[in-house]
């Protein structure tokens, strides 16, 4: 084993390739100041789920769960040789009346606002989602997201902990033929908080401001599926596509009965350019994976 890791290290180095050496920040002292802990992954990536568990939302009748389409997050990644610079990109689930006064705490501490908008309709009550980007030392980051989170509702560490309980845990089995939206996607999904969660990254290389953004930072495709009933389902999330993709994407998915929500952007330095968009339907879930495929087969996206 310790001959394999030399010979590597001296193939590197023969390619002359300085390869950097991320300091990995202290994420229990960011878990303590944002009072919410997260999950490490591949990367170097923190990344802390926010659901919006205290939120009784509906659409058309259905009451949504958290991880469909109420899920707040925040991910940060370490950007130098320095435990205190680190980028941290995000998603606030928000009712209209908390926009403001989060905002005011974000804008106070250096956030940066990239979107603030809508990503379903006719739902009761109204939600926003502002999607954020700041830069500097992660604990101070996570400490200003914690006070602005504090202008909010979204649940702390112990209330996340407690919901999660009572939605059931991430293996449990679903009233869903998942197999067969994964054969129909070609891509597989996973169960999560009583939802199936599929996410497709882009073929290529996602940027912002220069920063590579994996599918884990925002950059991926999200398709949620969550059982109503009798093999039904209601699906929700967005694809994320280029200028030229949008249109071809929006016709296969309003041919297949399955309505655009919003068209926007996530990122403001984004390279290619970026948009999103967001859908919604319910009906038979075999019938939604192939109206969904119908429209990926517009996308250029990746394995996964």
């Amino acid at each position: 084993m310790r001959a394999n890791i030399v010979a590597g290290l001296a193939f590197v180095a023969s390619l002359g390739v300085a390869q950097p050496v991320l300091a990995v920040p202290d994420w229990k002292a960011v878990a303590g100041a944002i009072e919410r802990s997260g999950t490490e992954l591949p990367g170097g990536i923190y990344r802390i789920g926010l659901p919006r568990s205290d939120l009784k939302v509906t659409l058309d009748g259905i009451a949504i769960k958290p991880a469909l389409a109420l899920g707040s997050w925040l991910a940060f990644k370490p950007m130098g040789d320095s435990d205190s610079d680190s980028v941290v990109m995000g998603d606030l689930v928000l009712t209209q009346d908390e926009v403001s006064p989060v905002m005011t705490v974000l804008a106070a501490n250096g956030i940066e606002i990239a979107g603030l908008h809508n990503h379903l309709l006719r739902s009761q009550p109204a939600t926003m989602y502002m999607h954020v980007k700041g830069h500097g030392d992660p604990v101070t980051l996570a400490r200003a997201f914690g006070q602005a989170l504090g202008k909010s509702h979204t649940p702390t560490g112990s209330e996340i902990a407690s919901a999660a309980a009572r939605t059931g845990k991430a293996d449990e089995k679903l009233d869903l033929d998942t197999a067969g939206i994964d054969r129909e996607l070609g891509h597989k999904g996973k169960a999560n908080g009583g939802v199936y969660q599929v996410s497709i990254p882009r073929a290529d290389l996602v940027e912002d401001g220069g920063m590579p953004v994996p599918g884990s930072m925002g950059s991926a495709i999200a398709i949620n599926f969550q059982p109503i009933g009798d093999g039904k389902a209601a699906t929700t999330g967005d694809f994320v596509l280029t200028a030229e993709e949008v249109n071809p994407v929006l016709r296969a998915l309003t041919e297949n009965g399955i309505e655009v929500m919003a068209l926007h952007n996530h990122m403001l330095a984004d390279q290619p350019r970026l948009f999103f968009m967001h859908f919604w339907a319910h009906d038979d879930a075999g019938k939604l994976a192939k109206g969904l495929r119908a429209a990926l087969d517009h996308v250029k996206a990746g394995k996964g």
